[in-house]
């Protein structure tokens, strides 16, 4: 498989296009079930998740989180590596209550439950994925399959983790942030935002079968959340969200799942305002890498990372990129987006050279570096790729260079602070193969693009320029200062 076959990105610093490259190559090593021994090479033992899927090399499981995550970016590989059967395995295996559960064996395919976690839930993100896959696959026969294993998937979480006075409660141990101060929580923030999510992109994917009896319960659902939310959760005086102990009072420690309700358009904008100040304070989460897992200010704060107590994690850093913008603030998602790379390039190793190094699960938040967690010599994991590749592959497309695709809607928007070298070269919508790069000429900037199909393309030169055009199948190109 060579390189050529992923679409090519262009852009002024050469090591970003190095990280990207490197990363489709590493993505080849996660991609099928498990390592040689639990895959049965020689052993006879048959993997009884069947097919090719998303998984670490070695790992003995499938994982919720790594199916979600890995489908943003995974959805531009030219379906050199499809992103939906990883979701499919989980699917596969839905029981007759609706439940599906966070981790599965690969060898037995029957799930694997902690004990901090009797019930295996996993983060209800399911429909967040479906809607993303949606807009980069159209394909609507999908949406039709799945909206009703995940309307039985909600009716598990209801039935099984909704309390009487709307809001979920749920083991801390399913949000992944392990040693991160939130002790007493007994209604995570974080959870109860993801279900707000799931609700709104469950509302949005009836809405593409313009099925308005489905889209209108989850529109409820959504709101009578989102009141909630802001009700209990949010503290004025500080301007923060919190999650809430058994007696519905707020323990104030502000860690990054403050920023999950930005992704569920939860606060109103003077709301947001206040969050995503803090985002820009070095008091708070403005650390030179953006963004510690545990703001600056509390006291648990440790500036080695100490696994979930001020580590920088790629997926938090996606998450609060992708609230951003939500909230129009394109400048500062894309600024954060650049700062976190350049920081996770200089980390692969001590002495510069990017070519040898790792990537990492987590990072160290004033300076280049693998996070540290005294005593867990297992972190940070080198190449975890789910993590990872959001940054190199989907931020790097989305935010960096600024491409937003929906293939139903035959759309791209390319959205920029100012325009610079830069483009993506051989990208595939479904059948058709698009390139749009940038430079300038002695006539000034030009955009050239090449394309088999007619698509809409706007360009939105931040507080400059904005104006959409349909593009003609074949070459073409337009001269920024004549639009």
């Amino acid at each position: 498989m060579t390189k050529r076959d992923f679409p090519k990105i262009h852009f002024y610093d050469q090591d970003f296009v190095d990280i990207y490259d490197k990363t489709w190559a590493w993505i080849q090593d996660c991609w099928g079930p498990g390592n040689e021994k639990i895959a049965g090479m020689g052993n006879g033992i048959k993997s009884a998740i069947e097919g090719k899927f998303f998984s670490h090399p070695g790992s003995p499981v499938v994982t919720q989180e790594d199916a979600i995550f890995s489908s943003f970016f995974l959805v531009y590989s030219n379906r050199i590596y499809q992103a939906h059967p990883t979701l499919d395995v989980f699917y596969e295996r839905q029981e007759p209550n609706g439940a599906i559960r966070s981790l599965y064996n690969i060898e037995t395919g029957l799930p694997v439950i902690e004990q901090d976690n009797p019930e295996g839930l996993g983060i209800p993100l399911f429909s967040w994925a479906e809607f993303n896959l949606y807009h980069k696959s159209a394909n609507k026969k999908r949406i039709k399959d799945v909206i009703v294993i995940l309307g039985k998937y909600n009716e598990w979480i209801d039935m099984a983790f909704k309390m009487p006075n709307g809001l979920y409660s749920v083991p801390l141990s399913v949000m992944g942030m392990p040693n991160a101060p939130r002790e007493g929580a007994v209604y995570p923030l974080d959870f109860n935002a993801m279900m707000a999510i799931n609700a709104l992109y469950m509302s949005a994917l009836a809405d593409i079968l313009n099925d308005k009896e489905v889209s209108f319960l989850y529109k409820r659902q959504y709101f009578s959340l989102k009141t909630r939310i802001n009700n209990f959760m949010w503290d004025d005086e500080s301007g923060f969200y919190y999650d809430i102990d058994g007696e519905e009072k707020r323990l104030p420690v502000k860690t990054i799942a403050g920023y999950w309700p930005l992704l569920a358009e939860i606060p109103n904008d003077d709301k947001a305002e206040r969050l995503i100040g803090k985002l820009q304070d070095p008091q708070y989460f403005g650390t030179p890498h953006p963004f510690p897992s545990l703001a600056r200010s509390e006291g648990a704060f440790d500036e080695s990372g100490g696994g979930f107590r001020g580590s920088v994690f790629p997926h938090f850093t996606f998450m609060v990129i992708k609230g951003l913008e939500h909230y129009q603030h394109w400048d500062l998602a894309r600024e954060c987006a650049i700062r976190h790379l350049y920081f996770t390039l200089d980390s692969m190793s001590p002495d510069g050279n990017h070519h040898k190094g790792n990537l990492w699960e987590a990072y160290l938040p004033l300076k280049e570096g693998p996070a540290v967690w005294e005593g867990k010599e297992s972190f940070p994991r080198p190449q975890y790729l789910t993590y990872d590749a959001l940054s190199t592959i989907c931020l790097t497309i989305e935010n960096i260079i600024g491409l937003l695709i929906s293939l139903p809607r035959k759309t791209v928007d390319w959205v920029i602070p100012n325009l610079e070298i830069m483009g993506v070269e051989n990208l595939s919508l479904k059948k058709n193969m698009i390139t749009i790069l940038s430079n300038k000429s002695g006539r000034g900037w030009e955009i050239h693009m090449e394309s088999e199909k007619l698509y809409y393309f706007t360009i939105n030169i931040i507080n400059k320029k904005k104006k959409t055009l349909p593009i003609p199948s074949g070459k073409c190109s337009m001269l920024i200062d004549k639009l």
